[in-house]
């Protein structure tokens, strides 16, 4: 079953943001869009590499009202430490969940149970605490901060834009397609 157009399940979790440690819960996530990035591990080798390209893109994603939350199975101390000594990692200003009983992995069905870990899980989440987007990668293929920044805006568009729909490739700015009978068979 797809998890698109379905609420986010209810959870409470420990984090790690701007020096301190917080807590985060489902209702965090709702009044504003959301993305939520499930990586595999601290310390690791592709996982710095995403979580910097986020870093990097985090103020164009707060401009559009979106908060980011990035999820592994490790502890928020585990995080800190993390934070505290990669150059990748120190870039991070956004929330960094900790899952060590793999509730919110399991949640979003991203969880690798022979290895405790998560897998590369992508998630956009507008304001009523829905799913609408969702991509699972293998944790050998890392992902593009930049396309799911595209992605998120064309979200944004067609929930503000009714009967609109985005195509391939479809920029910011860019024309729609409104599906009607007429367009059948002429695109």
């Amino acid at each position: 079953m797809s998890l698109i157009n379905t609420e986010i399940k209810p959870f409470k979790a420990q984090a790690y943001k701007e020096g301190k440690f917080i807590e985060v819960t489902d209702a965090d996530l709702k009044g504003k869009w959301s993305v939520v990035v499930f990586y595999p591990a601290d310390f690791t080798f592709v996982c710095p590499t995403e979580l910097e390209d986020l870093a990097d893109k985090y103020e164009e994603f707060k401009k559009l009202g979106v908060e980011i939350y990035s999820v592994s199975t490790d502890t928020h101390f585990s995080h800190k430490a993390w934070h505290d000594t990669s150059d990748a990692i120190k870039k991070v200003n956004y929330t960094m969940l900790a899952d060590p009983t793999g509730t919110l992995t399991r949640n979003f069905d991203v969880m690798i149970e022979e290895e405790g870990l998560a897998l590369r899980g992508t998630f956009v989440i507008n304001p009523e605490g829905q799913i609408k987007l969702c991509e699972i990668h293998d944790n050998g293929i890392g992902r593009d901060a930049s396309e799911l920044l595209r992605k998120v805006k064309a979200a944004q568009y067609v929930a503000s834009h009714p009967g609109e729909v985005c195509p391939a490739k479809w920029q910011e700015g860019a024309e729609t397609l409104k599906p009607s009978l007429d367009l059948v068979g002429k695109i």
